[in-house]
């Protein structure tokens, strides 16, 4: 079944995902990486699928075993949608190594340093 909620949240499953959640699958499940569903719907681009995990009580800076957040992997995806959703959650930029910000900075997203700076 985790496989299934991993693959649910990297395909943008929304519906179905919601369920589970609805349902007590805890919205901060994590994978052998680190990865938590958060930071699988949000590196793959996925808006609808991380509002449903944030409304949920998913944790936005839940940084995997790497360090990374789901919100500088979202910079470093350009997901505009996505940053924009995690950022109005309350995502902190410079959490996790590297950092949202150190991302924005790596590939030339100005834009995106607007929206924290």
């Amino acid at each position: 079944l985790a496989t299934r909620l991993f693959d649910m949240a990297r395909s943008g499953a929304t519906d179905t995902l919601a369920g589970y959640l609805d349902a007590g699958v805890p919205a901060d499940l994590r994978n052998q990486s680190g990865d938590s569903l958060l930071m699988l719907a949000a590196y793959h681009g996925h808006a609808s699928t991380v509002s449903a995990l944030l409304d949920r009580g998913a944790d936005v800076d839940l940084a995997n075993d790497k360090g990374q957040t789901p919100l500088a992997g979202a910079v470093f995806k350009g997901f505009d949608d996505v940053v924009a959703a995690l950022v109005k959650a309350g995502a902190d930029p410079f959490a996790g190594t590297p950092s949202a910000d150190d991302a924005a900075s790596m590939f030339g997203r100005a834009d995106y340093r607007e929206h924290w700076q």
